[in-house]
């Protein structure tokens, strides 16, 4: 630890000096990070020939009320006991790529708390560091919708999700008509520390017309939208796009059985109806034969059998 302190000690008095002769690069200044995804930022410095590993410093540091240091190599040497609490776990520097001059720090499982400006100070022969900022968001991709009659035509439309960071919310009709100035939109903020943003339109006098609730985030230009709809103001009934989901597939599934049902009822028929044939076809093959074989014994003249017998008469006289 105190050869830490007396590394940072020289390097924040020093660095003007020996930044002319060693310079280190940030090839992006800005990361976007997705809330629970993995993130891995990067800066490069000269190694000149084959990297002598035990001359090597790298240490990446947040830049908060407080620094915390994130990764810390001295000399060659890892030390973990100098990684803030909030790191610990999710921190992984790719030493593979050292020998190519490139310090690379992932971060894995990215909170909304790792948002913000790092240092990736490098020593080697000389000494050098950028600043590199990191951004954290999570999109409001899922939309509550919840809709209140309070009776005498009149409706409540609300629409909650949750994200990061604050998001606006704006409310259009069928016509795209902008009626956001009419919403309640009210911002709450959980542990999580994910914005819960709920609006509320109210709305009176509207038969057969939908609206749509978009949460648009204008840090990182992205919206989600979702639709809701009035049937018949006759019956105070209103359907959420989530409900005619849930209405329609049911019937679609319905639909689905009862056609399979008929397919399979009908395959049965025409295979019985089959069998049913080929069994009457049999007999008749039969008797064909039996009236063909009579044709062949019975082909005498009709007269035959009464010639004969006057023959016998005369015969016998």
């Amino acid at each position: 630890m105190m050869e830490k302190l007396l590394f940072l000690h020289i390097f924040l008095f020093c660095w003007r000096s020996l930044n002319a002769l060693f310079t280190v690069e940030a090839p992006k200044s800005l990361y976007t990070a997705e809330l629970g995804s993995n993130v891995t930022m990067e800066c490069i410095f000269p190694v000149n020939g084959k990297l002598k590993f035990r001359d090597l410093s790298v240490i990446w540091e947040k830049k908060d009320d407080v620094r915390k240091d994130v990764y810390v190599l001295l000399k060659g040497k890892e030390d973990s006991g100098s990684q803030h609490s909030d790191f610990q776990g999710r921190i992984k520097l790719l030493k593979e790529n050292l020998d190519l001059g490139q310090s690379l720090l992932q971060i894995s499982n990215v909170k909304l708390r790792d948002a913000g400006l790092y240092h990736c100070l490098i020593e080697y022969g000389g000494a050098d560091y950028k600043t590199i900022n990191l951004k954290v968001q999570a999109p409001y991709r899922s939309i509550t919708q919840e809709v209140i009659s309070t009776g005498d035509k009149e409706w409540k439309l609300t629409c909650q999700s949750k994200g990061f960071p604050k998001a606006e919310v704006m409310w259009q009709n069928g016509e795209c008509q902008d009626l956001t100035n009419k919403a309640n939109t009210s911002y709450e903020t959980g542990s999580d520390q994910l914005y819960r943003v709920t609006s509320t339109l109210t709305i009176k006098n509207r038969t057969r017309e939908n609206f749509r609730c978009i949460f648009w985030n204008k840090e990182t230009q992205e919206n989600t939208s979702a639709n809701l709809y009035i049937l018949d103001s006759t019956d105070d009934v209103l359907w959420t796009e989530s409900r005619l989901r849930a209405f329609v597939w049911p019937i679609l599934i319905v639909s689905v059985l009862v056609g399979s049902v008929s397919i399979t009822v009908c395959i049965r028929k025409a295979k019985a109806n089959k069998d049913c044939r080929t069994r009457m076809a049999k007999p008749s093959i039969n008797i064909t034969k039996l009236l063909k074989d009579k044709d062949v014994h019975d082909c005498r003249d009709p007269s035959f059998e009464d010639q004969e017998l006057k023959y016998m008469q005369i015969e016998k006289t």
